[in-house]
């Protein structure tokens, strides 16, 4: 009961600012009700949602107390360890949302949502105090996903004099690290395997599902790289017509990449192609 009335809690702000009546996000009541049955479990949920809204980014999430706690990347997780990606800590969103894809027409978010990645993660060994780990601004941890593998790191940084604080007054500001190991490498994971883990389409087999004439009155990309995408999008789910169905397949898992002396070099379970 604890677990549920604290998921509740930290859902407050999420269903704030939604209307449910238009929106076809889950409301989180029963990620509320889930919380409970899965406060002992020993496997934690992790997703990542490739949203194209006013601007096209991905959102990471990690389960933690029968929520997941959320950031969205504006230029998606990196396999190269150079690489520090900007993630913008935003509101905890409810389990149920990890399955979530799909058209969001109006309102906050107003976009398409894609599940680009899903699988399990777990602190590494010093963090498993997750929330302490969070409010000190570091949390080491594994993935295994059907795209990102292996050790990462999200580390907040000082923030700037800009309003990004969030409701607790510490910087929203994080940056998303992958941690030099054999899942590590040159490849751009995000460019190479684009299609949903869950439809195994792209945004417009998606938006062809739905009916494509709200997004004439409903555009939530306007001009720029992110408003020409939509138009292209757009274009070609009408062609699909809502009964459409993904024509693209990958596997349900896959090894996206190995770091060697000589560079990175792709290895795969399975011929997939995400």
């Amino acid at each position: 009961m604890a677990e549920r009335k604290q998921a509740s809690r930290r859902l407050a702000e999420y269903k704030a600012k939604r209307n449910f009546s238009r929106t076809p996000e889950p409301s989180g009541d029963t990620s509320a009700r889930r919380a409970a049955a899965k406060a002992k479990a020993k496997e934690r949920f992790f997703c990542v949602q490739k949203h194209l809204a006013s601007h096209l980014h991905y959102d990471f999430r990690l389960e933690h107390e029968g929520v997941l706690l959320s950031w969205a990347v504006p230029k998606g997780p990196s396999l190269n360890t150079k690489d520090k990606r900007l993630a913008m800590r935003v509101e905890d969103h409810p389990l149920d949302y990890g399955e979530f894809e799909g058209v969001i027409p109006e309102g906050y978010g107003a976009g398409i949502v894609l599940l680009w990645d899903k699988g399990t993660w777990e602190p590494e060994p010093g963090f498993e105090d997750v929330g302490k780990a969070l409010q000190k601004g570091e949390l080491k941890f594994r993935l295994n996903g059907v795209k990102l593998k292996g050790g990462w790191v999200i580390v907040r940084t000082g923030g700037r004099a800009d309003g990004r604080t969030g409701a607790d007054g510490q910087s929203r500001t994080w940056l998303l690290i992958k941690h030099r190991d054999e899942w590590a490498g040159a490849i751009d994971v995000v460019e190479q395997f684009p299609l949903s883990v869950k439809s195994f389409g792209n945004f417009e087999d998606i938006l062809g599902q739905d009916t494509p004439d709200v997004w004439e009155s409903h555009r939530p990309a306007k001009g720029g790289e992110a408003g020409a995408m939509l138009a292209r999008i757009i274009e070609r789910a009408q062609q699909l017509g809502p009964a459409a169905k993904p024509k693209k397949k990958q596997p349900s898992r896959a090894k996206t990449g190995k770091a060697s002396a000589g560079g990175a070099r792709r290895r795969t379970r399975r011929s997939a192609k995400a």
